[in-house]
């Protein structure tokens, strides 16, 4: 079905369909290898799990210690995040975080996927995630406002580069934060914030990103930092995301490829010229294999090693220095 000729509408609904199962499937057979039998051991306990309570008549979502309410809100054909081990213990610490009613502070290099994992666990709730991107230009007016907002519909923040920020304006999101959670533990459906009385959601999330190692960045002030939760984004595993996407666009070898493909890549980051304008990361491994399925339907009779190369190279030729040139077709050859 993926290989044939789909709207655009449906294409994402089934790569998304594909995505999910195919890690509903990789769940079932880790519990079947561990001979996971019991509903208290943590390899099952770990897994976002969604239960409909009868009395209530309300679907929760339980993860770990973790239970939250079901958001129900409505989507659309969205693409869905490939989900890897690094994903998982990323999930299970945003849960756990919102259920004491704290958020979850992801940080790591760019390209890890900290604020597309954060975006996923709200689709994965039907919680509406709202990104906003910091800056120096951001005030403690427009931060209360933005607050104000989520608390009154029950959405999710995730406030990307948080700490560019200056540490002045943080000080000041730090009490805000603050008097929300404040309310959010004693259970009010209304509380005053910013001299305004307005309603309170309990489905509210504040999660932030950080990138250390970039100039212009600012440390949290210890009175913030007591307000999200750490999370550790390493790099994430390239084969996986790789193998899934490829099996989602139609290719039918998609574990060997994958491999060829993170190779390739590896090697082409360590063996050509250092240059800024170079990407040899999640985005762009991500794009390629995005243009190898369009050319794998427009070619459905082609070899998908020749598919899968045509791709690389119309991706990453244009871009490189001309010194470059041999080293990559050497690379692609071996």
């Amino acid at each position: 079905m993926v290989r044939g000729q789909l709207t655009s509408l449906q294409r994402k609904v089934i790569v998304a369909l594909v995505t999910t199962d195919v890690h509903a499937r990789d769940i079932i057979e880790e519990l079947k290898i561990d001979n996971v039998s019991s509903i208290t051991d943590f390899k099952w306990v770990k897994q976002l799990r969604y239960y409909w309570e009868e009395d209530t008549e309300e679907c929760k979502i339980r993860q770990v210690s973790a239970t939250l309410n079901y958001g129900y809100e409505y989507m659309g054909a969205t693409s869905r995040l490939v989900i890897t081990p690094l994903t998982d213990r990323c999930w299970i610490t945003i849960s756990n975080a919102l259920h004491i009613k704290l958020g979850a502070n992801p940080a790591g290099p760019a390209g890890t996927g900290k604020t597309e994992s954060t975006k996923d666990l709200a689709k994965a709730i039907a919680i509406q995630c709202i990104v906003f991107n910091c800056s120096d230009q951001v005030d403690y007016i427009m931060m209360g406002r933005l607050f104000s907002g989520l608390c009154q519909q029950g959405c999710w923040t995730c406030l990307d580069e948080f700490n560019r920020i200056d540490i002045e304006v943080l000080s000041v999101i730090a009490q805000q934060l603050l008097q929300v959670r404040k309310a959010l533990l004693a259970g009010k459906t209304e509380f005053v914030f910013e001299e305004k009385q307005i309603p309170l959601r309990p489905e509210f999330g504040c999660h932030v990103t950080m990138n250390p190692g970039y100039a212009g960045r600012t440390e949290l002030p210890d009175n913030l930092k007591v307000m999200f939760r750490p999370v550790a984004m390493m790099i994430p595993n390239y084969g996986l995301i790789a193998e899934i996407m490829l099996f989602a666009e139609g290719f039918g070898n998609a574990k060997v490829l994958s491999k060829k493909m993170v190779q390739l890549y590896k090697l082409s980051s360590e063996q050509l010229s250092q240059q800024d304008h170079y990407d040899f990361g999640l985005r762009a491994v991500k794009s390629v294999l995005v243009m190898a399925g369009s050319l794998k339907r427009e070619s459905p009779n082609q070899n998908e090693d020749a598919v899968l190369i045509s791709a690389m190279k119309d991706a990453n030729v244009p871009k490189f220095l001309k010194d470059d040139l041999p080293l990559f077709s050497a690379i692609i050859q071996d």
